[in-house]
């Protein structure tokens, strides 16, 4: 089951032990979806806070997902 983190720090911290990322954008909302060794975390924010998070992360694998492929 994942768990929703309200706070941008404890997350940018999760982000750090991330596995995979993904970003997940409708309109001006994305969801930001860390994975790590024990849990699946997301994040709800705005893209442009969703791009300034995710950049310049080191994980293997990252995917960036608009809400229409989702479909």
């Amino acid at each position: 089951m994942p768990r929703e983190v309200k706070q941008r720090e404890e997350f940018a911290k999760l982000l750090e032990a991330a596995t995979l990322v993904r970003v997940v954008k409708k309109g001006k909302e994305a969801k930001v979806k860390a994975r790590t060794r024990d849990l699946l975390y997301t994040y709800k924010t705005t893209t442009e806070e969703a791009d300034a998070l995710t950049k310049g992360l080191k994980v293997t694998g990252e995917e960036r997902i608009s809400a229409k492929e989702v479909k």
